[in-house]
């Protein structure tokens, strides 16, 4: 740990600087130009070749003629006005580093580091692959940009971290099989004749059908499916009429669909399609179902989860390892564990002195940035084993 523990001591500093930069200069999925640049920018200093994706965005970055670990982090933001009195506040008006890829980032890029400066040395036990995914916030997400340019090839192994607000810095959450959901996105559009409220009975009410769709289909697709599968359907955007006297001639309602189990995934396209039709038939409108599929769960290995607890206790401390739940978010990492046996470690980055505000994906969303230097520990322990 002595190696590790000077690496740190000598860069810690650089890692925080170059986190806060990424966070004052957020970009959002498939635009990461500027973010793509900082990285290879930083790997060229220390001697490694990165490439940039086909896409254009986001980057692979070999260190040793035949990786066989991968280190994966994403590099994109969200659409989120930064609320923040700090001065790495973003500089981008509404887009902001709300969920962590920022820190993500910067624990892969310093893992990068030290891992180069020992393959330097001759004291790299196994050659890595760093991978810097563009898009993960949008579906079906950037990890299938790096399956399709080979970003998995030869590798046998793959890590990842994501921020989590409700463990502190200095522990790490681990889970052996699935740690996310399935996650899909869900639009309707209903359309009918329009007409007068006054006379409802003589065209096709259209927001009453629009509600009842609202309220209905996942108290029906709930009672469709075993409870144990965690089904979740939450709408976030609805859109009907200009007037109040006017049942308006389209409506539609838009929102996120979430499961905990695999299989059901795979067959919820077509009941959903049923229920909903089903549910606006009485009311005498079209119906238009558009179902984006998204993500499957991250499903953790339980190898890699006990080489991930190996590492922590080894390069963080005994008391680092904690459990954790199953989660209702999506993360596209989960393609790239349908082809790599791997884990997503959940890093905790809640500050003991109250500093850090706000949960993931809320504008004021900020960490303890000790949580750097515990993921960069983790990513490396992973890699070099508890003996190192």
């Amino acid at each position: 740990m002595s190696t590790i523990d000077d690496f740190l001591a000598s860069w810690r500093s650089h890692l925080v600087a170059f986190r806060r930069d990424l966070h004052a200069h957020p970009e959002l999925g498939r635009e990461e130009v500027r973010t793509t640049e900082r990285i290879a920018e930083l790997l060229h200093g220390a001697a490694l070749s990165p490439r940039v994706l086909p896409s254009g965005t986001g980057l692979l970055c070999d260190i040793g003629s035949a990786p066989t670990v991968g280190l994966r982090a994403d590099i994109d933001a969200l659409p989120l006005t930064d609320v923040k009195a700090v001065d790495y506040r973003s500089t981008v008006r509404g887009v902001c580093h709300a969920c962590g890829h920022d820190v993500h980032t910067t624990v892969v890029a310093g893992a990068g580091v030290y891992l180069a400066g020992l393959a330097a040395q001759g004291k790299l036990p196994r050659d890595v692959r760093l991978i810097f995914q563009p898009a993960e916030e949008l579906m079906p997400g950037g990890a299938l940009d790096v399956i399709a340019a080979g970003g998995l090839d030869g590798l046998e192994r793959l890590y990842a971290v994501h921020c989590d607000p409700g463990l502190p810095a200095g522990q790490v959450g681990l889970r052996v099989g699935a740690i996310t959901s399935a996650t899909d996105h869900v639009s309707v559009v209903l359309s009918g004749p329009g007409g007068h409220t006054a006379r409802p009975q003589l065209t096709a009410d259209l927001v009453t059908a629009l509600g009842d769709v609202i309220v209905s289909v996942p108290q029906v697709l709930a009672r469709r499916v075993d409870p144990r599968s965690g089904v979740n359907l939450v709408w976030g955007e609805v859109q009907a009429g200009s007037a109040a006297n006017v049942i308006p001639r389209t409506g539609s309602v838009s929102g996120t669909l979430r499961m905990l189990d695999r299989g059901l995934w795979e067959t919820m396209p077509a009941l959903l399609d049923e229920v909903v039709r089903a549910v606006a038939a009485p009311y005498g409108v079209d119906v238009e179902l558009s179902h984006q599929r998204g993500v499957p769960p991250v499903v953790n290995d339980v190898s890699a989860v006990a080489e991930l607890t190996s590492a922590a206790i080894a390069f963080i401390g005994p008391d680092s390892v904690a459990g954790t739940e199953q989660s209702l978010g999506g993360e596209d990492y989960g393609w790239m564990l349908e082809k790599v046996p791997g884990a997503l470690a959940r890093l905790g980055v809640r500050s003991a002195g109250g500093g850090v505000v706000g949960d993931l994906h809320q504008a004021a969303f900020d960490v303890d940035e000790h949580c750097i230097e515990v993921g960069v520990r983790l990513l490396t322990g992973a890699v070099l084993g508890p003996e190192n």
